[in-house]
């Protein structure tokens, strides 16, 4: 047993997997001398460190995270390594949104039902707050998505994952149009544009917003061309009035079908009031450069007054992660 691991062992113990990603495991853990329950994600390693080095993707995770300390972003902890693996302790939290959206639907019903109102305001403002100080520091975070939000015990959110976040620069670079879960990616990233800014995460932000509004999401694409329709079928074909760099996007076919808009209430099934509709068209307008910022979303009618300190119980969370740092390390 090599010295760091050693180290690793006598601070942490491994609980359970949890899951498994492009670049290792990651585990539910447990500090041994505080008792706290922390994820931990083990990062596969080559045999030389000097020949491979460590994936740039987890390298970029680490600068950045070490960079975005707030309520609403997941915390990493602690970096442990050594010759053969990486190691990121993260702080624990149990559910993603969607598991939480999962968990709040009726037993025995098919039908799907959103957040409840207050709870969704005060999501919907740690989610935007999150994002917009990623932005504020020139992070694109480019994969948000239900699954990479967290949501503790205590109904606070936390932006996780950042595997695929980028700095933006100035003047806009080339950067790939591969980002991005399909059903949350940003019309210009459909219709192949290669340079984007903070925007995308924009459109993503007000995808997850309708979702957690009617429990299902908006834009359920089962491949590109489909989301394109998708997107179009609810929010009417673009035209050139509307989106003037249009034409000029590599993916952009003059003879796509004709769909005509329909109102935001009826996307939504007329639950959230007007001030929430209009933030919700706001973000999901076609034309990158008319999409409201996150940072311009905060001061909207809708999350305006939502206090920022304002979290709600989900007992089923709490207990369980309480129960768990109850038990002594072994």
């Amino acid at each position: 047993m090599t010295e760091d691991n050693a180290q690793y062992t006598a601070k942490y113990r491994r609980l359970e997997v949890l899951g498994e990603g492009a670049y290792g495991i990651v585990y539910k853990g447990q500090c041994c001398s505080t008792n706290t329950i922390v994820a931990i994600k083990k990062i596969r390693l080559y045999d030389s460190l000097l020949t491979e080095g460590v994936p740039r993707a987890v390298i970029r995770e680490i600068s950045l995270l070490r960079e975005l300390k707030h309520p609403n972003v997941v915390e990493l902890l602690n970096v442990v390594n050594d010759t053969r693996r990486l190691l990121l302790v993260f702080e624990f939290v149990l559910m993603d949104l969607k598991g939480y959206l999962d968990l709040i639907q009726p037993v025995g019903s098919n039908r799907r039902v959103g957040v409840p109102p207050n709870k969704l305001r005060s999501l919907v403002r740690q989610m935007v707050a999150g994002v917009a100080f990623c932005h504020e520091r020139r992070i694109l975070h480019r994969d948000i998505k239900p699954h990479n939000i967290l949501i503790t015990g205590e109904g606070r959110l936390k932006l996780a994952d950042f595997g695929l976040a980028r700095l933006l620069s100035f003047p806009a670079r080339i950067y790939t149009k591969e980002v991005v879960t399909l059903w949350y990616r940003a019309p210009e990233l459909l219709f192949g544009s290669l340079t984007y800014g903070s925007s995308v995460d924009a459109w993503s932000v007000g995808c997850i917003f309708a979702e957690m509004a009617t429990g299902i999401p908006i834009f359920p694409g089962q491949s590109e061309i489909d989301q394109i329709f998708r997107i179009m079928q609810k929010l009417g074909t673009p035209t050139s009035e509307m989106w003037p760099e249009l034409e000029t996007l590599p993916h952009f076919q003059p003879v796509f079908p004709t769909w005509p808009s329909c109102p935001f209430s009826s996307l939504t099934s007329s639950l959230l009031p007007p001030s929430g509709l209009t933030l919700l068209s706001s973000l999901l307008r076609y034309d990158p450069k008319k999409r409201l910022t996150c940072t311009d979303a905060l001061g909207t009618d809708y999350l305006k007054d939502v206090d920022s300190e304002y979290t709600f119980d989900i007992p089923s969370i709490r207990r369980t992660v309480t129960e768990e740092q109850m038990e002594s390390p072994g």
